[in-house]
């Protein structure tokens, strides 16, 4: 579709209150694992697609698992799924807590594919968004043309093909590791400060940054 960026980065979306038990466990955990532990964690996606992320969409370049076993990224910040959640519209949402608590967690995509390689551990990407019947899942970095970067980076989403192609995705397999996280961007100074609290007696201290244009 169109050529990746020289350096592409990935982001994950996760509200404030889950970030202590994350820095504690060293990791992100996808949907499957963390409800198999029984960890509590808040929950900012939509109910029913989470469900079929689950039970019914597999990643066909790894047979026997599915979307909810990966942790899932966007290839951009300020996401429809965050506009999602500062409308507090869908009636499909639990969460109402508005788009100010969340954090975006950035990791470089190279740096995740070479530790991932070196550790075996299962990733791909989608096309679209990983929730719906109709994606193409690849994971070969020569593919990552098949991602419309052009979409990706556009702020207006309102043609159908920008929206699709914007949430493309990339996904990790059970968990992702804390210290692959380079920066934490957030909303405001208040909520800096609050992230800047919990990392105090972190082994791994990311960036944390006011980018309020991440933000809707």
């Amino acid at each position: 579709m169109s050529k990746p960026p020289i350096q592409p980065k990935i982001y994950h979306i996760t509200h404030f209150d889950n970030l202590a038990s994350i820095v504690a466990a060293g990791c992100i955990e996808s949907d499957r694992r963390r409800l198999s532990s029984g960890s509590g964690q808040t929950a900012i996606g939509m109910t029913e697609i989470k469900l079929r992320r689950l039970q019914e969409l597999d990643i066909p370049r790894h047979p026997g698992s599915r979307v909810g076993d990966y942790v899932p990224f966007y290839f951009c910040p300020r996401s429809i799924m965050l506009f999602i959640i500062h409308r507090n519209n869908h009636q499909d949402m639990n969460y109402h807590g508005g788009q100010r608590p969340i954090l975006h967690l950035q990791a470089d995509l190279g740096a995740v594919i070479d530790w991932a390689d070196t550790h075996e551990v299962f990733w791909a990407f989608s096309d679209r968004n990983a929730g719906t019947r109709f994606t193409d899942f690849y994971n070969n970095r020569e593919d990552l043309d098949k991602v419309d970067w052009n979409a990706v980076s556009a702020t207006d989403f309102r043609d159908p093909l920008i929206k699709e192609g914007k949430q493309a995705e990339f996904l990790v397999h059970e968990t992702f590791p804390w210290q692959l996280v380079e920066k934490i961007g957030v909303i405001d100074t208040n909520v800096g400060n609050r992230v800047d609290a919990v990392l105090q007696n972190a082994n791994h201290k990311p960036i944390v940054d006011i980018e309020r244009s991440w933000y809707y």
